[in-house]
């Protein structure tokens, strides 16, 4: 059995007569990365806050193990949270900015500087305690804002968008250090951000959020490969949408009429009767390109590239398929080089992800 360190019941948050949590629940296990990914105005941040005991809860509860937390004030939670902005005290060395809530808890001064002194050299600020938050970088900024909250060793830790002030490729660099950081030490972590790749790299488990709710919970794999609706798969990451109907299902595959072809679906795609309206999900990287006719027919298309972009390590192509837009990414470029005018694209039968028309 999972254990269940965060439990969250029927949680619903009104800004006069807006629901911006809508009877969300959630549970999240002991020790876990969570992210809640969703649009501005989603309601995540709003769940955050309620969570860490900013705002009250208008209906539902929010368990931290056994107890409710409802009426238990913030500070008496033990639970921290990194803001988007880090919110460090400009007039406070990084030493008191870190040492803030252990000075106001009236620790011992030993310990505090012991404690202070260890979390910093855990984050790589060892020898910048005397320093201003203006005299360090972004990067060290954010890892401050982080050993603030860790130093009081709480028991959950809630993370805003600390990253989202960071240049990209800082951002990559620090994500993977707050990964390494949180799994080393075993901290139930809930972290809120609209950043898909951010939330696909980073978790153990993602909630997508839209509308105040919460649409679907799964690990990054099931999310990115398995959404449960056209929403999630067109938030998360790219998605080619083909629209149809079911016209037969056996043990052997599935057969879906798009009006233009026939396609055959992976009988473990999805449980799909005759007459069905379903539409496929298709990301761009499992989709082949190619310029001759390949070998195997099945889900060949034939297309024409109306526009490419070269990203590096991939290249992004725009094909149209009779009536249809695909969007197609060629990984590893370099051996093909760019393609044009008409070319092949093959969708393979187990790489369709079935979604319910309406879903």
């Amino acid at each position: 059995m999972p254990d269940v360190h965060i439990r969250i019941i029927n949680l619903t948050k009104k800004f006069g007569a807006v629901a911006a949590v809508d009877h969300v629940s959630l549970e999240i296990e002991r020790g876990s990365f969570t992210t809640l990914l969703g649009p501005s105005g989603c309601g995540k941040t709003t769940t955050l806050r309620l969570m860490a005991g900013f705002y009250s809860v208008d209906e539902g509860e929010i368990y931290f193990g056994d107890r409710c937390v409802n009426d238990v004030p913030s500070h008496q939670r033990n639970a921290t949270m990194v803001f988007q902005d880090y919110a460090l005290f400009p007039h406070m060395t990084i030493f008191e900015n870190v040492s803030y809530g252990l000075r106001i808890n009236k620790l011992p001064p030993k310990e505090i500087e012991a404690r202070v002194e260890k979390t910093l050299k855990f984050l790589g600020l060892e020898g910048l305690g005397d320093r201003s938050p203006g005299m360090i970088s972004g990067g060290q900024q954010q890892r401050a804002a982080l050993a603030r909250s860790l130093v009081m060793e709480p028991e959950v830790l809630l993370l805003d968008e600390p990253l989202s002030n960071l240049d990209a490729k800082l951002r990559v660099s620090i994500r993977a250090e707050l990964r390494q950081i949180q799994k080393k030490l075993g901290i139930t972590t809930t972290y809120v951000t609209h950043d898909q790749e951010e939330a696909l790299a980073l978790s153990d488990s993602i909630a997508v959020m839209n509308q105040g709710k919460v649409v679907q919970v799964g690990t990054p794999w099931d999310i990115y490969y398995r959404p449960r609706n056209t929403f999630v798969a067109d938030f998360v990451g790219i998605a080619n949408f083909i629209r149809g109907k079911v016209t037969d299902s056996t043990p052997s595959g599935i057969l879906m009429d798009t009006g233009e072809e026939v396609l055959r679906l992976d009988p473990r795609s999805s449980q799909a009767s005759v007459g069905q309206k379903i539409v496929l999900s298709v990301r761009p990287e499992t989709i082949l390109l190619s310029k001759q006719p390949p070998e195997d027919q099945r889900n060949v298309l034939t297309g024409r590239i109306k526009t490419h972009s070269f990203v590096g390590h991939f290249i992004r192509y725009w094909v149209l398929c009779g009536t249809r837009e695909f969007i197609v990414d060629l990984h590893d470029p370099s051996g093909l080089g760019v393609q044009e005018g008409q070319v092949f694209l093959q969708l393979h039968p187990s790489k369709l992800h079935l979604i319910p028309e309406g879903e």
